[in-house]
């Protein structure tokens, strides 16, 4: 089931699934995106508004939440920082966002535990420590960033922003290039097999993910926004 959609191009794609709830459990809205994307924001922000979750769900780990929440108090619409994360954040009712990605304890268990079912090589285990020490430093700087943002009125952003060329045309426009540059990445990543430590990433990545969303919605209704290359395995996993 899909959210309902109205005439602007933007909300016109498969890219927002509903799933409803069973047994007492919330129902689950995933959204995908292409980051920082106008077309994705416009769609986060609109799906959020129009489901009115009782919890925001973001592919951000849970120390990176803070710094987006202070991006989403600024006065700009949408935000000036965050892309459709904080976009989303900032058209939220609830106050109950969570942050769904890793790095967290219970994601470096999953991602060793796969390491070592797997057998893999120790180049494959290093590489993936390697990984999970970089976005572990991210997630601690969007931390320390936060309260800088908060109380000083001084933006402090962490990684670059994606520019897109289409920010400020016409809403057709903006839903055809986001179309394009999403099959672009699928047939990128299906063209090129991907190195042994990436897949172990992001599987474990997904399926904590999937785990996360599926224990939010014992809190209610969630909307999920996370990148399109995780839309569809995010979707079956919480559909089964």
């Amino acid at each position: 089931m899909t959210p309902r959609h109205e005439t602007d191009p933007r909300l016109d794609t498969q890219c927002a699934k509903t799933f409803e709830g069973t047994d007492g459990s919330g129902a689950v809205t995933i959204v995908g995106v292409v980051h920082d994307h106008p077309a994705s924001v416009y769609r986060a922000r609109h799906v959020v508004s129009e489901r009115d979750p009782d919890v925001l769900a973001l592919e951000l780990p849970p120390l990176a939440v803070p710094l987006y929440e202070a991006y989403a108090a600024g006065e700009q619409s949408p935000p000036t920082f965050g892309g459709e994360l904080s976009g989303a954040a900032q058209a939220a009712r609830t106050d109950d966002i969570a942050g769904i990605d890793g790095p967290t304890l219970g994601f470096a268990r999953r991602l060793g535990r796969r390491l070592w079912r797997n057998r893999a090589s120790a180049a494959t285990v290093s590489r993936s420590a390697r990984s999970l020490l970089s976005i572990t430093k991210t997630a601690l700087a969007c931390r320390l960033a936060a309260p800088v943002t908060a109380r000083t009125g001084l933006t402090v952003a962490v990684g670059s922003p994606v520019h897109h060329e289409t920010t400020g045309d016409p809403a057709d426009v903006q839903a055809t290039d986001e179309r394009r540059q999403i099959r672009t990445a699928t047939a990128v990543v299906d063209a090129f097999e991907t190195s042994p430590s990436s897949r172990y990433r992001t599987v474990s990545r997904e399926s904590h993910m999937a785990d996360r969303i599926e224990a939010l919605r014992e809190r209610g209704d969630v909307v999920a926004v996370v990148g399109a290359g995780h839309f569809e395995s995010l979707c079956e996993r919480v559909a089964s």
